[in-house]
C-alpha cells in the first residue's frame, strides 16, 4: 500500500493537480462530475494517497481483454448494468465483514451529459448504515479531494439538497458532459 501512496502523490505533483480533504476508511465514494475516463485514475489518486484501496464500480464491458487483470488489481468490480443487484448484494455482505470498506461510486452513472443521477449510493448507504462521502474533480481549478461525508436521512430531496450544495461549483475534467445531482425519484416526491 506504501508504494501506491507514493505512487499517487508523485502523479499529482508531476501533473501539478491539488489534492484537498481526508479519505475515509469506510463508506460510500460518490465519484463526481463524471465527465472523462481519467476520473477512475483521479478517484484512485485520492484514495491511494491516504492510503486506502477503494473498490470501484466499472461497466462490465470494461473487463474483457488485457483491461481485466488491471481493472481488477486496482479495485474494480464489474458492474453488469441490466442486472446490478447480485453484484451489489455481494459487495454488502463483503462490507458486513470488514472495518475498511470503501466503495466507490460514480453517481452519474456515464460520461457523458445526462439527465439523472442514478440513486444507487443512497440505497447502499440505507441498507449497510455507511456513511455518504463526496469525493470530486474540477478541472478548472486543477482540484480533487474529498468534501463532507454524511448519513442519509432518507429524504431524498433533502439528501441531494446536501449533494447539490457541495457539487455546485465541480465542474470535472469536461465540464460540458457534467450532469446536475439530481434523481428522477425527486420528481416523484
Amino acid at each position: 500500500m506504501l508504494i501506491r501512496k507514493k505512487l499517487a502523490r508523485t502523479l499529482l505533483r508531476l501533473t501539478r493537480w491539488k489534492l484537498v480533504g481526508e479519505v475515509p476508511r469506510r463508506g460510500i465514494l460518490v465519484g463526481a462530475p463524471h465527465t472523462s475516463n481519467w476520473d477512475f485514475i483521479a478517484m484512485l489518486a485520492i484514495a491511494w494517497s491516504s492510503g486506502v484501496q477503494p473498490q470501484v464500480l466499472v461497466k462490465k464491458s470494461f473487463f474483457k481483454g488485457p483491461m481485466a487483470p488491471l481493472l481488477r488489481a486496482f479495485g474494480g468490480i464489474p458492474l453488469d448494468r441490466a442486472n446490478p443487484g447480485e453484484t451489489i448484494r455481494a459487495l454488502l455482505a463483503e462490507a458486513e465483514g470488514h472495518d475498511s470498506f470503501l466503495l466507490c461510486i460514480a453517481a452519474e452513472g456515464t460520461r457523458s451529459k445526462g439527465e439523472f443521477w442514478k440513486p444507487g449510493f443512497l440505497r447502499i448507504s440505507q441498507q449497510t448504515g455507511l456513511p455518504v462521502s463526496m469525493g470530486f474533480v474540477d478541472g478548472p481549478t486543477r482540484t480533487l479531494g474529498m468534501g463532507p461525508t454524511f448519513t442519509p436521512s432518507g429524504d431524498v430531496s433533502a439528501d441531494m439538497d446536501v449533494v447539490r450544495a457541495f457539487y455546485a461549483d465541480k465542474q470535472g475534467i469536461r465540464p460540458a458532459n457534467r450532469t446536475e445531482p439530481r434523481l428522477r425519484e425527486e420528481l416523484e416526491d
